[in-house]
């Protein structure tokens, strides 16, 4: 099962930044802005899922994205896997006046909760939701799509492909955001090779010798890579 699709393994820790020390990612994230209500009803709802609800971003990453799109203000952004909603809410609530987030998912089932709260925060006027691959969603866009941001947290075999959409498509100011990108350290383990694994290598690897492109690797959460298109 994945989102769009996402194949969970076990966490090995109890959050997303697998290389902190517990008390110190306690610190770090008790000392970015907090969820608010709706959140803390999205992060609840979440977890009801068991295990696949460690696919939900952290909060540290919510805040971080809701801060990075609200620098860019982007005129339309777009999101390939959606999952729950917690990523989409944080960047729909940072767009400007007459901005879209267009939504790519698989699963009607894991989107409707992240409808129910889109609506409770007042953004389901801002967001449009597609379901199906998102490869056949970024393939039917008009040719002539400006994008100003994107996050890319879905199946990881996709991720180039995902990526190569979406960088003719990115403004001067345009930015991708990749998500899990250190795969819970499995990226440098040299004894781990399972095809997630291996995919997410590639993907570093790929966009590391891409020209196109600058890049920056945070270790926010379980990794998160920033993509900005060089000038022309």
């Amino acid at each position: 099962m994945n989102k769009d699709t996402e194949t969970t393994k076990p966490p090995k820790s109890r959050h997303r930044s697998f290389f902190l020390d517990e008390n110190l990612h306690d610190y770090i994230t008790n000392h970015c802005t907090q969820p608010d209500e709706i959140q803390k009803s999205l992060i609840e709802e979440t977890a009801k899922l068991g295990q696949l609800a460690f696919m939900q971003i952290g909060t540290d990453q919510g805040a971080f994205l809701s801060i990075l799109v609200n620098a860019i203000r982007p005129h339309f952004a777009i999101e390939v896997g959606t999952f729950t909603g917690y990523s989409s809410l944080a960047i729909a609530r940072s767009l400007p006046n007459g901005s879209r987030l267009l939504c790519c998912d698989i699963s009607e089932e894991w989107t409707s909760i992240a409808s129910r709260h889109w609506k409770m925060a007042g953004l389901s006027n801002l967001i449009d939701l597609k379901i199906g691959p998102a490869l056949e969603t970024l393939s039917n866009l008009p040719k002539e799509t400006e994008l100003d941001f994107a996050f890319i947290d879905a199946d990881k075999g996709s991720y180039i492909k995902y990526y190569e959409a979406l960088v003719p498509l990115l403004t001067q100011h345009g930015i991708i955001v990749a998500d899990n990108v250190l795969w819970s350290g499995r990226v440098i383990n040299t004894d781990i090779n399972d095809d997630d694994t291996r995919a997410i290598r590639s993907f570093n690897d790929h966009i590391i010798a891409d020209k196109r492109v600058s890049v920056v690797m945070l270790s926010i959460g379980d990794g998160l890579t920033l993509i900005r298109r060089n000038p022309d």
